[in-house]
């Protein structure tokens, strides 16, 4: 049971699922004898879960963590393994899906000014981009991924021959989004839920109808600039990422069986364009979490929308749904604590967030994975370990 609640919290984008440089924060002094212990204990723990790194299955990481009486961050690993420059926990890197959540808020606010409805269709917004014998889209429904519209592949697995080919393509929005109409619905929209890409690049596109402005130009001023995110940047068709950075890598196997290590750092970021090309830091992270969980970016109608979850099934799998509108909600235990939160990755960048609803428990990291897209999920994996040492065990 434990190993599919934290599943829920490392799920990739596909999901319908350190001790070189390490330094921390100490806590903030605490009020009682008993509350120290217990912070001194929570620092201890996350600071043994990033120790160690580089290894066979990361390279680096960097770790928020945050309750009531305790501030903790951590890094460890290199940032680039061939300098060995050490990881100093400032390093940008991609942040994958998690882009999604700052989607998701960009549209809700145009929902609030009444340039989207919720129960408007994409045909309406958007006539000709779905294929005539689709049935209505509600924005709504490309929210809470309960669309039922197929998704295109882009690309392979690490484990065939070419599959980064194409890594320096740059995909135009619109086919990006038509890439899976050739396939039939997954479900009739509102049914079901299953996560994936294809409603949140539509969702981009609607927001550039409506505004008639790039997605990317509503996504800085709308979100980056109102929560304070001087590190935070969509990048276009740039290959590269700027300034101090964490490399990604993702270990491939050789003919005789051993190991190397690609260097994924660039890579033409338009194949996920607002489902997943963000560049952020964890300290941004910090901060959007916190303005948003607090209704300082999205008003406080809309915002109960992202900790809303549809009462539908998953596809295929037929569990309950665990996403709102740009969050996920999980819980390690079934009488512990509500997180929300979202997980992305791309190759070589394994990331995450979950709050508490009131913010006042997060935590946030970013490891680079040899195998970001396949990581174990396990409570005694490395993405696990940090989970269990942030929110697996009693905050102060």
């Amino acid at each position: 049971m434990r190993r599919n609640r934290i599943a829920v919290l490392v799920a990739t984008a596909t999901a319908t699922a350190i001790a070189l440089g390490a330094t921390a924060v100490p806590a903030i002094a605490a009020p009682s004898s008993h509350a120290s212990v217990q912070q001194a204990g929570k620092a201890a723990a996350l600071q043994k879960s990033i120790d160690g790194l580089p290894d066979s299955g990361a390279t680096a990481a960097q770790v928020r963590y945050k309750d009531k009486g305790l501030r903790w961050t951590g890094a460890s690993g290199e940032a680039d393994v061939r300098t060995h420059a050490p990881a100093k926990g400032d390093e940008r890197f991609r942040a994958g899906s998690i882009t999604k959540t700052f989607t998701a808020a960009v549209a809700l606010q145009l929902v609030h000014e009444k340039k989207l409805d919720l129960d408007g269709t994409v045909q309406h917004y958007l006539p000709g981009l779905l294929p005539a014998h689709y049935p209505d889209v509600k924005v709504g429904q490309l929210l809470n991924y309960t669309s039922g519209l197929p998704g295109g592949d882009t690309r392979g697995t690490p484990k065939t021959p070419d599959w980064d080919k194409g890594r320096y393509t740059t995909w135009d929005h619109r086919a990006l989004v038509q890439a899976g109409f050739g396939k039939p619905m997954e479900f009739a929209p509102g049914t079901q839920q299953h996560y994936s890409n294809i409603g949140y690049n539509v969702l981009g596109l609607l927001i550039e109808k409506v505004t008639g402005r790039t997605y990317e130009q509503e996504l800085r001023d709308r979100v980056l600039n109102r929560a304070g995110l001087k590190d935070t940047y969509s990048p276009g068709t740039s290959f590269g990422i700027k300034g101090r950075h964490t490399h990604g890598y993702e270990a491939l196997k050789n003919a005789d069986g051993t190991t190397r290590l690609v260097d994924t750092t660039e890579w033409d970021q338009s194949e996920t364009w607002a489902s997943g090309d963000l560049i952020t830091t964890t300290a941004d992270l910090d901060r959007f979490v916190s303005a948003l969980f607090a209704g300082r970016i999205v008003p406080q109608q809309e915002l109960k929308l992202m900790f809303t979850v549809p009462q539908v099934p998953q596809y295929k799998s037929g569990k309950p749904a665990v996403y709102g509108s740009g969050l996920a909600r999980f819980q390690l235990t079934e009488d512990g604590p509500v997180y929300w939160g979202k997980t992305g990755s791309r190759y070589g960048y394994l990331n995450g967030f979950a709050a508490t609803q009131d913010g006042k428990q997060s935590l946030i990291y970013s490891v680079n994975s040899t195998d970001a897209k396949g990581e174990d999920a396990s409570p005694d994996s490395r993405i696990g370990r940090i989970i269990m040492a942030g929110v697996g065990t009693p905050s102060a």
